[in-house]
């Protein structure tokens, strides 16, 4: 049996990963994966990112971070948009 996903830890763990909100320009998602676009992608820590429970990978991809949740996207993306207190 799959188990849910805490998806307020994992929004404030991702987001002390990125360099907090303050990092982040653009926050979107798509079917699997979390869009963030950041301010200064040396503030990210990948390494730390990839081992966050609920995270499947991360891409990055012409400056874009995609972080690979899986379907859980969806139930993470507007807790998420709400504590970056970004839009889509």
């Amino acid at each position: 049996m799959k188990t849910k996903l805490d998806y307020e830890k994992l929004s404030d763990d991702i987001l002390g990963l990125v360099g907090g909100a303050e990092n982040l320009k653009k926050v979107s998602h798509c079917f699997t994966r979390l869009r963030l676009d950041p301010v200064d992608p040396s503030k990210i820590d990948e390494a730390a990112l990839k081992k966050v429970e609920g995270v499947k990978g991360l891409v990055v991809n012409n400056g874009q971070y995609q972080v690979i949740i899986g379907n859980d996207v969806e139930g993470l993306f507007p807790v998420f948009l709400k504590k970056s207190g970004k839009t889509d």
